[in-house]
């Protein structure tokens, strides 16, 4: 099974990965095992999606907070002023 990981999307974009195993812990935590290896990772039932088209969307979405933030301080930094 193939799922989508947008945990690390505003660094490495969006990863795409072969998994063996899926399984929901609870609480929003997800427990994917990877395929070809023994560990398994955790992750927010928010940051690994079952098919690409939401996975883009939560991408582009963390991608507009992102810009919204760096705007508001790039804002702050203008104002300021040093005497």
């Amino acid at each position: 099974m193939k799922v989508w990981i947008t945990k690390y999307a505003l660094t490495a974009g969006i990863i795409e990965v072969e998994v063996m195993q899926l399984m929901y812990l609870g609480h929003g935590i997800v427990a994917v095992t990877l395929e070809n290896d023994t560990r398994s990772i955790n992750l927010c039932s928010d940051e690994c999606y079952l098919s690409k088209e939401p996975a883009i969307q939560k991408a582009e979405e963390m991608r507009q907070k992102k810009i919204a933030s760096l705007k508001k301080q790039i804002e702050k930094l203008e104002e300021m002023r040093f005497e």
